[in-house]
């Protein structure tokens, strides 16, 4: 993804649900972990993480449903009512569920703009998926300091400083 980022639109299959994201993501996820699997019934899910208040619903409404995670805190995925498509999730993560969204880059209107920049829980993933040899890649996890941009850092500390949490 290019340092330069034009506002980009999504939404659902049937229309209902339209939203805006206003900025580049913090980062993208290519996860090939089983409940993602499971969820998207694919190989993988694509999710690009921006804060909360960069994503605007810009038309509709969204149905919120908790379901579990790996790591046993949940998360809550954002579902256009009417066709059932998620649009976008919100996982229990350090005490930042309602500051940080996990776009589904597959319901962007254009999803070739957010490409991963990391492919995660690698250990996980079907033997029929080819990552490019010059993809990052990861077995499970990632140190935040290692792979995040200097600037998407920067953001995440805000959302801790904003919610009063002390980073881990």
């Amino acid at each position: 993804m290019t340092d330069e980022f034009q506002a980009c639109e999504g939404g659902c299959t049937c229309g209902h649900v339209r939203y805006k994201v206003v900025s580049k993501p913090m980062i993208v996820h290519c996860c090939h972990c089983r409940w993602c699997q499971r969820q998207t019934g694919s190989a993988f899910a694509v999710n690009a993480l921006i804060e909360a208040d960069r994503v605007q619903l810009v038309q509709g409404e969204v149905e919120e449903l908790t379901v579990g995670s790996p790591s046993g805190k949940g998360q809550i995925i954002a579902r256009c009512p009417r066709c059932r498509i998620a649009v976008w999730s919100n996982y229990h993560m350090s005490g930042l569920r309602e500051r940080i969204r996990f776009i589904r880059v597959g319901t962007l209107d254009n999803p070739d703009l957010m490409p991963p920049d990391v492919h995660i829980f690698t250990t996980a993933k079907q033997p029929w998926v080819q990552i490019p040899e010059s993809d990052r890649r990861v077995d499970i996890y990632y140190d935040y300091e290692e792979t995040w941009s200097p600037d998407s850092l920067d953001r995440r500390a805000a959302l801790f400083d904003a919610a009063g949490i002390a980073m881990r």
